[in-house]
């Protein structure tokens, strides 16, 4: 162990050489992680708090790589930590942490929240204001939303994206940049899943540019792509040209009487002379415009902000949920300014411990099969004794039934 806690401080260290911004809060849930975060008793006195446990989880890539997981199964849970305060005003804010979520949460989120202002950690709270939301919340098969919700004026605003999270038990790290411009990238295990504005993927500034109701086609507006040719002249006696001939090919029959059976005509067959109503060939029209799309003009409602990006300054960072079957584990919590930083965070941590994760997963799930295996396989067997139990009574019920009647017809003889 002192080995392995060795190792992380040195990968620590030398990735602090290499921020060259700064680092507002970060968690690693190393020993004295409770010194530094507050639980919460929200819920606790209707027994309906869920505890955090300091653990790397059931299976890991470094079992000594521990983070706090959720523990108690249809609980709530809150808990937060308080760092400087600060503003992301002219400056790159990033928000990233890593979740593993090992139980089959069945409906639960594991997001984490950022607040403003005075919070009373010891009530931090559903109902506790907070100026962002981030990470997943899961329920069933059909829900597997990752929530994205930014504060502005006081009020909570989800992204209009339909945002997907990661549904499988292993690691993933989750990871938000917002910057000075209003743009953000929303990145998983340092791929860039999604990337936009405030502006047009959140509606809290009416849009910049709207289409304007009012406008309507001009009348000289010639939307026909293709033309028929003016030029083409129908070919003289082009309609007396018959759609069927008779066939030359069709001879009358030497037993025909015209007397008896009428005037021999031969058969009918399609005029190959003949190809159809005459019909202007199509020519590409010369005053084609394209097709005419109701124009966008400046929206007057709307006022731009420059500080639309800015939060207010933020001081807390939190876990507040709802958990049906409880075991995330929550961990490597970082805030700063300095994108490169986090994704070297990612690349230190996730990147080399993928793999032994998997195995350990993998190994995890074959020992949970066996197990699950083994008790059906007792359950099916202590059936089976019941049943033999229940027949072995039924039994014996019938023969006691039986010597009864005879007894009883036995007795009556005898009088």
């Amino acid at each position: 162990m002192g080995r392995a806690f060795l190792h992380r401080a040195l990968v620590l260290a030398s990735l602090l050489l290499l921020a060259s911004g700064e680092i507002f809060f970060e968690e690693r849930f190393d020993d004295g992680w409770e010194h530094r975060w507050v639980k919460s008793d929200w819920k606790k006195s209707q027994g309906q708090a869920g505890t955090f446990r300091h653990t790397a989880g059931t299976y890991s890539g470094d079992p000594d790589d521990k983070g706090i997981q959720t523990t108690g199964d249809a609980r709530h849970f809150a808990i937060s930590a308080k760092f400087p305060e600060f503003s992301n005003k002219n400056r790159t804010l990033v928000i990233q942490y890593s979740l593993k979520i090992e139980q089959d949460i069945e409906c639960g989120g594991a997001y984490i929240k950022l607040m403003s202002g005075y919070l009373n950690q010891k009530k931090f709270g559903g109902d506790t204001p907070y100026s962002f939301m981030f990470g997943p919340d899961i329920c069933g098969d059909q829900k597997k939303k990752l929530h994205l919700i930014l504060s502005y004026q006081g009020q909570n605003y989800p992204i209009k994206k339909e945002l997907k999270c990661e549904a499988d038990k292993l690691t993933h790290f989750y990871t938000f940049i917002l910057r000075p411009d209003a743009t953000y990238s929303l990145l998983i295990d340092n791929r860039e899943r999604e990337f936009g504005s405030m502006y047009t993927d959140w509606d809290i500034l009416p849009p910049r540019r709207i289409k304007d109701v009012n406008a309507k086609k001009p009348k000289d507006w010639d939307d026909r792509e293709y033309i028929e040719d003016p030029d083409q002249v129908k070919p003289e006696g082009y309609d007396s040209i018959p759609k069927e001939i008779p066939d030359p090919k069709d001879k009358k029959p030497e037993s025909w009487d015209d007397d008896d059976n009428g005037i021999w005509k031969p058969r009918m067959i399609p005029n190959p002379e003949y190809k159809g109503p005459w019909k202007r060939k199509k020519i590409k029209n010369p005053n084609y415009k394209g097709k005419w799309k109701t124009p966008w003009i400046d929206n007057p409602e709307f006022e731009d902000d420059p500080d639309l990006y800015v939060l207010k300054p933020l001081q807390y960072v939190g876990i507040e949920v709802w958990q049906v079957k409880a075991g995330s584990v929550f961990d490597n919590i970082l805030i700063c300014d300095d994108p490169d930083y986090a994704r070297h965070v990612v690349d230190e941590t996730f990147a080399a411990n993928k793999e032994a994760e998997k195995e350990a997963f993998e190994g995890a799930e074959k020992k949970r099969k066996a197990r699950e295996e083994e008790e059906a396989r007792r359950a099916r067997e202590e059936g089976e004794r019941r049943r033999r139990e229940r027949d072995r009574d039924r039994g014996r019920d019938r023969f006691r039934d039986r010597y009864k009647r005879h007894r009883h017809y036995d007795y009556h003889d005898e009088l």
